[in-house]
């Protein structure tokens, strides 16, 4: 196709409606058409990228291939497509101010007055399209995020008016909006949207496509009113509503014919609509499994939603295709103690222990994994977690009392988990860390070898802090082996129970690839794992 076609997905009215899954099912229709097709997300806060943000402000930090931290709706975007992310998919307003400013130190504007226009814009723009530069792909969609009306949106909402001028009808813009169900008058209103759609035309953009989020099925009736009073082709308002899980929305829109719709604006032959079989089985077997698992993820985090929302994702795939049904309990590790634990956990099938960073639950992860060790029930440490794992069995197996972490205790005299050497000299927390995806080479006829069936494997990671190699002999003779280790550096990256029903930490985070069409190899392993336990 000779010229990038471009999306961009806007919102109005309230946040978190949805914005990232209906880019993402938009996105693997018009995949499903055969053609090439990627997502970004433009994020208005002033942070470099969500690497330092707390979990309690942004949710999870997604990290793609070539190590950028992410906003979490691209964790959506993989699922969803099974294709990788860069750091080219996640724009903040930081990075765009960052760029322009090193621009302007350098002398490129030649002395010029650097302003928001056209300056901001343009760098705005240039990240737009770079993802379609190369001819690479078809199509790019682009997620502004925050509602149109945010003062940090505006330069981006500009940026897009901009484009919708000078690409024509190479440019498209889809506005989601929520229409509310008000039970006391028994009513759905639009008014929102149209108060939302009349924002964004008076920053200069018409949106080409509406989509209305709710709870209750809008009428025919309903949705050509919102079209008449937004200037939008009835043909272009799709609804949608609440479904059991957001794996359904791109069959959803399908119905509708909102990719075709998309295809025939941009002058593109849709074809046959596709069959999506391998995406509509999957969705069959979470209608069909009717056994439940019980798994528990233990961390610092888990009253918020979106913590551990990669892992989540995994867990569920895994259960899926193993006939099963996810109970997933979050169990705050601040609260485990030698005297609950029993209680807490022991109707578990699973326990897996979450990454993190900071010593604030780390008692916790520690009682649980004792637990689980003496009592074989299949555990998997992620990150923190697996390091946990090191502590956990150097306190209570070795005999080390005071092993530790240097995270957590500078000055222990067992650092059985230390920092990386070309760390300790650097103090900028943002993007220091051992990031995106590195080799691991696995032992033959381990536990993590049988998961993944090949010895050489490149998973995601994120972190500072590392098994400490001088007590690997100790270890191993104790019997925690050393089973996957960096072929280049020879950091230590799985580590495992050999005589446990399934004990295996890892330093890496598999939940980073593990998408709806290929569920991450150790999420399968563990999840069976939890089943032969539980059927036994």
């Amino acid at each position: 196709m000779a010229n990038t076609k471009y999306i961009f997905v806007t919102g109005g009215v309230v946040s978190s409606l949805g914005k990232g899954i209906v880019a993402a099912s938009l996105a693997k229709l018009i995949q499903a058409r055969g053609l090439r097709v990627t997502i970004q997300k433009f994020d208005p806060y002033i942070n470099i990228d969500p690497g330092t943000l707390n979990p309690y402000e942004h949710g999870e930090c997604y990290v793609t291939t070539d190590g950028h931290e992410a906003d979490l709706d691209l964790g959506h975007y993989e699922r969803f497509l099974n294709i990788p992310t860069t750091r080219a998919n996640n724009i903040t307003t930081g990075r765009i101010y960052q760029n322009v400013i090193k621009k302007e130190r350098r002398g490129d504007y030649l002395g010029k007055t650097v302003q928001v226009i056209p300056h901001i814009t343009d760098e705005i723009k240039r990240n737009v399209k770079l993802l379609g530069s190369n001819n690479e792909y078809d199509i790019v969609i682009t997620e502004i995020g925050g509602t149109v009306g945010d003062i940090e949106s505006l330069p981006f909402i500009e940026s897009v008016r901009q484009l919708k001028w000078e690409l024509g009808r190479n440019c498209m813009c889809i506005h989601l909006t929520y229409v509310p169900y008000i039970a006391a008058a028994g009513e759905l209103k639009t008014k929102p949207t149209q108060h939302s759609v009349k924002q964004l035309q008076e920053l200069g953009i018409q949106p080409d496509v509406l989509v209305l989020r709710t709870e209750h099925d809008l009428s025919m009736e309903l949705r050509s009113k919102v079209a008449l009073f937004c200037n939008v082709p009835k043909e272009a308002v799709f609804q949608s509503a609440d479904v059991s899980t957001i794996y359904e929305v791109p069959l959803v829109l399908q119905e509708q014919g909102m990719d075709k719709y998309v295809l025939n604006y941009f002058g593109l032959e849709p074809g046959e609509t596709p069959e999506m079989k391998p995406w509509r089985e999957f969705l069959q077997l979470t209608k069909t499994a009717s056994e439940t698992i019980h798994i528990g993820l233990i961390g610092k985090y888990v009253e918020l939603q979106d913590a551990y929302k990669s892992i989540d994702e995994s867990l569920q795939q895994a259960a899926i295709y193993n006939h099963k049904l996810l109970k997933l309990e979050y169990i705050s590790s601040e609260i485990l103690t030698e005297d609950n634990v029993v209680t807490e956990l022991a109707h578990l099938d699973g326990i897996i222990i979450a990454p993190g960073f900071g010593s604030r639950g780390i008692d916790g992860k520690l009682i649980a994994l004792k637990y689980a060790r003496q009592q074989n029930v299949p555990t998997l440490g992620i990150c923190l977690g697996m390091q946990c794992m090191v502590i956990e069995f150097a306190r209570n197996v070795l005999g080390y009392t005071d092993a530790n972490s240097t995270e957590v205790n500078p000055s222990t005299t067992h650092p059985v988990i230390d920092i990386m050497d070309e760390q300790k000299n650097l103090h900028n927390y943002g993007g220091t860390m051992r990031l995106g995806s590195y080799e691991c080479k696995l032992t033959p006829g381990s536990k993590v070898f049988e998961a993944y069936g090949k010895e050489n494997i490149s998973e995601r990671h994120r972190h500072r802090f590392e098994f400490n190699s001088k007590y690997q002999k100790e270890f191993e003779e104790a019997g925690l082996s050393i089973t996957g280790v960096n072929p280049h550096t020879n950091l230590v990256e799985v580590v495992e129970i050999a005589n446990h029903k399934w004990f295996v930490g890892v330093q890496f985070h598999p939940e980073y690839q593990s998408t709806v069409i290929n569920p991450n190899p150790l999420f399968m392993a563990f999840m069976k794992a939890c089943i032969n336990s539980n059927s036994k």
